[in-house]
């Protein structure tokens, strides 16, 4: 047998690409055409939880894009005390395969990956949802994918105000101090939900509830205000969804099901199904669904997260990193 080799990037590797934001979003955007064009293979994403106590659980997703010519599976753990440890609340390895053969191609550190592409889809929703002159962001969470939120949706926008909130004074106060800093303007930690995200005209939320609380309360969404609500735990009203001109998700498949998400009690109760859907991202992307058409469009946004993203920013990470002899290759067979 023809002896077999493995691209390997580690977090170092990736680190030192030093990916620009329009790289991050144009892979991204590859992988939504991709799936807006009927060019994708989803399976739905499956979960372990080894054991209640530990306050964590792997997610495991997997994919297919046929004009990446690449399958790939992810697996990431989501452990909301790692802080406790000095550690990031998620650790990922996403794995790429010869979709024809099935023979392992790539091995990349998944953990900035996940969030950067976390990041790119709110952006990339927000391209697409948000009102044009949308100026002031409000984003509840400080965690991993918290950052390219704000990062990536600032250099779309170019806010005029930031505001950000999560639980713990530490927490927020360093967050707004980084990315103060890395984006070159005023980034403001306020003392609670309501400061942070009423009239605000994005609002992102990716609170780290520990169980399902309504903290983002209805009343506090402006008219013509575009939502991202994507916690693991619900943070939201039930009475969130019925102020939205539409509703868009990422892949409907992966919403619909499952013990996690933010508007998970949503789709219990009928209020966001088939039925109340507008589209998903990809379809819009590519122009077979609207997106915003008026500027008193009440928007909302929820995304799960997909393998396709996962899968086309590893590819686009792994031609960038060939080109800068960057990485590692790995005796497989």
């Amino acid at each position: 047998m023809t002896a077999i080799y493995i691209d390997y990037l580690n977090a170092l590797d990736i680190e030192a690409l030093a990916m620009t934001d329009a790289e991050i979003l144009d892979a991204v955007e590859a992988g939504l055409i991709a799936q807006g064009n009927g060019q994708t293979v989803i399976e739905p994403r499956v979960h372990l939880e080894p054991n209640p106590d530990f306050h964590g659980h792997f997610n495991v997703l997997r994919g297919y894009v046929a004009p990446l010519d690449a399958a790939g599976v992810k697996i990431v753990g989501d452990y909301v005390d790692n802080y406790l440890h000095g550690l990031p609340s998620e650790f990922g390895i996403l794995n790429l395969f010869d979709p024809r053969t099935g023979m392992p191609r790539a091995i990349l550190d998944a953990t900035v990956i996940t969030d950067m592409r976390t990041g790119a889809v709110t952006a990339l929703g927000a391209k697409h949802l948000a009102r044009k002159g949308s100026k002031i962001l409000g984003h509840i969470g400080a965690r991993g994918t918290a950052y390219w939120n704000v990062r990536l949706l600032d250099s779309l926008f170019d806010f005029d105000e930031i505001r950000v909130h999560s639980r713990r004074p530490e927490s927020r106060d360093g967050f707004a101090a980084k990315l103060s800093a890395d984006l070159g303007k005023p980034v403001v930690a306020t003392q609670d939900w309501r400061s942070c995200v009423e009239g605000a005209d994005i609002v992102v939320e990716a609170s780290r509830l520990s169980k399902p609380e309504p903290m983002l309360k209805t009343e506090w969404i402006k008219p013509g205000a575009f939502v991202v609500p994507y916690g693991t735990m619900s943070a939201v009203e039930l009475s969130l969804t019925d102020i939205m001109d539409k509703m868009v998700v990422d892949d409907w498949g992966q919403c619909k099901g499952g013990k996690f998400g933010s508007l998970r009690a949503h789709v219990e109760t009928g209020r966001l199904s088939e039925r109340t859907l507008h589209a998903e991202l990809g379809q819009i992307a590519v122009g077979r669904k609207p997106g915003r058409e008026s500027d008193g469009e009440t928007i909302l946004f929820w995304h799960r997260g997909l393998s396709l993203s996962d899968i086309a920013l590893g590819k686009a990470m792994l031609a960038k990193a060939a080109a800068k002899g960057i990485g590692q290759r790995l005796r497989f067979a």
